[in-house]
């Protein structure tokens, strides 16, 4: 042990002139978003875009939450919830929509949109039957970049809010379906699947993307026989490898069809358009050979439905009979198991928030993301959908164009 003190300063001046690591600033976050949760005022629209949780998950990351009161009244979250979660209540309705980032479920209303000064960003779903062409006018007009929710793709190229709505149709339609089956006053007294000595329910599902494939699912661990169609090999390939041979699995071939639907005690309707609407698939003679207190559960009705017997009904009164057919056909089911959705929601859309605030911005994501960049239809009020443009004959440019022109 050295204790001269001579040799203990020579040695600590020698120490002081070896190489040292680096030491490093940690870089701060680029950007501070405050971000508005406003309340769905569109019809039985339940769910809020993000609960308590990923709020608590963003304010801790150094972001300001803006909830209108009563928000997610319907979700079975208070007010108190978010408060204590760290957002800041406001009473307000004005105040939230003059957020940098307005998050919400249903697209903007006109009244909502003259409330925003301009140069923001919402994102929203975007529902052509509820975007009329003053809506996307006003939109412009005040320079504001739109992003439709359903069109946000992920990393592998998949939509990840449609499919964790389709999820949550296609489980959900097929406790509706047993419900309505085991009724009392209306259904025929039977359980969804089997017992013993009994005939097991049968299920026939039209359409095998994701909410056909989640209601097999659902319906199969309920013990009941399913059988699939589509008209896409692939997709029903798809169902086989992933679920097993013990779904039937068919293309959509009027007879064979007709010969299922006249066997079936349910029959989902999953068959989605990828633009327009759904092809009517099941023709009113067919329901008509139904047996008596049979279940229709057309989860296509958003897109006009594929039953030529479906009309729209709605939360509060949701079925009808029509030829001894029970009849089911709300469009947005996933609003009828709210706090379920919300919280599937929030999932997606509180990494989002956060990956926007370490780039920066909105802006500066839409550059960067791909996938992110794939939901913009509006940006600073130029049209970029080209859908939009043709349906409403409105002129759009291309966002890679302006991309590559250096315009955003």
């Amino acid at each position: 042990m050295i204790t001269d003190p001579e040799t203990l300063k020579a040695l600590m001046q020698e120490g002081s002139l070896l190489p040292k690591a680096e030491m490093l600033a940690i870089g701060k976050k680029k950007g501070k978003l405050r971000i508005g949760i406003p309340k769905e005022t569109t019809y039985q629209e339940n769910r809020v875009a993000l609960n308590p949780e990923s709020v608590q998950f963003l304010v801790s990351n150094g972001h300001q939450i803006l909830v209108e009161s009563d928000a997610g009244k319907k979700s079975r979250y208070l007010d108190i919830d978010y408060s204590e979660a760290g957002a800041e209540i406001v009473y307000d309705r004005s105040e939230v929509f003059k957020c940098h980032i307005i998050l919400k479920v249903a697209p903007p209303t006109d009244a909502e949109i003259e409330m925003m000064p301009g140069h923001q960003t919402i994102i929203s779903a975007l529902q052509l039957t509820l975007h009329p062409k003053k809506t996307l006018m006003s939109l412009m007009q005040k320079k504001i970049t739109a992003v439709a929710w359903d069109y946000i793709q992920d990393d592998q190229s998949i939509y990840p809010v449609v499919r964790a709505m389709g999820e949550i149709a296609g489980n959900t339609s097929i406790l509706i379906a047993a419900e309505l089956l085991s009724d009392y006053k209306t259904g025929k007294g039977i359980m969804m699947g089997g017992v013993a000595g009994v005939q097991p329910t049968e299920v026939v599902i039209l359409g095998a993307g994701t909410v056909g494939e989640y209601a097999c699912r659902t319906a199969l661990g309920l013990g009941a026989s399913v059988k699939i169609f589509d008209n896409s090999i692939s997709k029903l390939r798809r169902l086989h490898n992933d679920i097993g041979s013990r779904v039937y699995t068919s293309v959509i071939q009027p007879k064979i069809l007709m010969k299922a639907i006249q066997r079936a005690d349910v029959v989902i309707g999953a068959v989605r358009a990828s633009f327009g609407r759904t092809p009517c698939i099941v023709t009113e003679e067919m329901v008509q050979n139904m047996k008596k207190g049979s279940v229709i559960v057309d989860v296509s009705i958003d897109q006009g439905g594929c039953f030529e017997t479906s009309r729209i009904t709605n939360h509060e009164v949701p079925t009808y009979i029509k030829h001894d057919i029970i009849h089911y056909c709300v469009p947005n089911i996933a609003s009828r198991v709210s706090r379920t959705a919300s919280i599937a929601l929030s999932n997606i859309f509180s990494p989002i928030m956060l990956e926007i605030g370490e780039v920066g911005s909105c802006k500066d994501l839409i550059r960067k993301d791909y996938g992110f960049r794939s939901g913009v239809y509006i940006y600073e009020g130029n049209l970029t959908s080209q859908i939009l443009g043709k349906v409403f004959d409105l002129p759009y440019k291309n966002i890679e164009w302006l991309l590559a022109m250096g315009n955003v």
